[in-house]
């Protein structure tokens, strides 16, 4: 995937394994990204033990469903799952 300020590369042999590079001077961009299976229940049990959510939940057009929580040391993560 390519979209200009981000690109993802999968390993040929296991496509489950991927890295994203994003090229963005924006310090809010997540610092790491994670993929869960189920994004909504990872979204639940963030908001039930209080962490900050730095990007709603939501659907996104290149076929993912994401959050992003800033973990206590102030590292923007991105929770992603892939929509079927």
């Amino acid at each position: 995937m390519d979209l200009g300020w981000v690109v993802t590369v999968t390993s040929p042999a296991n496509p489950s394994v991927q890295v994203n590079i994003i090229d963005n001077d924006d310090p809010s961009a997540p610092g790491m990204s994670i993929g869960v299976n189920d994004v909504d229940a990872v979204h639940a049990r963030a908001v039930e033990t209080g962490l900050e959510i730095a990007y709603s939940l939501r659907d996104e057009e290149w076929g993912v469903r994401r959050f992003m929580l800033r973990e206590p040391s102030g590292t923007i993560v991105n929770i992603v799952s892939h929509r079927r």
